[in-house]
């Protein structure tokens, strides 16, 4: 197994410490603060503070970046761009169960080969569900964890002139195992709009149909940043 980014665990660390230390100065701060004036009284209102974290429903939709590589032995891997579209449906206030949908494209590096084929587009869809939760939070912002698992499919052979995948040393065109473990990181703007940053661990097992008939497991990086919807419904 190959861990071709590793994974922003002081970022993550970071982030959780901002949400320990966020409850304290809530203490400190007023949801609503008033200043009289010669001219009259001016109310500020909190956005933040009909935040609650008891919806049944969400949804997401981010700005995708995935990183893999498309063959087993390519030694130049593949940064890809896409979209990741994700809803949750919460069973409780700390667990619920998130199904995701991602799509990325791309250029790869290939293998030295005849045909002057040289940065070919390749992608990568992953449809999975799986169950989340919810970890520190507060009116702020959150910290979710989840782990999701479904199907992979990874389109290697489109842009090969013709010519198959094994001239590049790719895989072939295939539905495969895969697997996303990681999280949200959430900034609350109002009661319902979220700022979402989501970084992950993608893991996939694809194989070629040439040769040896290898298969490799490889696990790389994701990330996506966008927005997120809570519904009115509670539990």
């Amino acid at each position: 197994m190959r861990l071709s980014v590793r994974f922003p665990l002081a970022f993550v660390a970071a982030a959780t410490l901002a949400l320990c230390i966020l409850p304290r100065a809530d203490a400190q701060a007023k949801s609503t603060a008033s200043q009289t004036t010669g001219t009259g009284t001016y109310i500020s209102v909190d956005p933040l503070a009909r935040v609650r974290y008891d919806n049944r429903y969400d949804v997401s939709l981010g700005m995708a970046y995935d990183h893999m590589k498309a063959g087993p032995n390519i030694l130049q891997g593949s940064n890809l761009g896409g979209l990741d579209l994700s809803g949750s449906y919460w069973l409780s206030k700390h667990w619920g169960a998130e199904g995701s949908a991602r799509y990325y494209l791309g250029t790869s590096g290939a293998a030295p080969n005849p045909y002057a084929i040289e940065g070919p587009f390749v992608s990568q869809t992953f449809f999975g569900a799986g169950p989340e939760w919810l970890g520190p939070h507060n009116k702020h912002g959150d910290l979710i964890a989840h782990a999701l698992v479904g199907g992979m499919y990874g389109k290697f052979e489109q842009d090969l002139r013709g010519q198959p995948p094994s001239v590049v040393d790719f895989y072939n065109d295939q539905l495969a195992l895969g697997a996303i473990i990681g999280g949200h990181m959430d900034l609350n703007r109002s009661e319902h709009w979220v700022f979402r940053i989501t970084p992950d661990a993608v893991l996939t097992r694809y194989s070629i149909n040439y040769g040896n008939h290898a298969t490799s497991n490889d696990v790389n990086f994701a990330i996506s940043v966008g927005i997120e919807y809570k519904f009115k419904k509670k539990r």
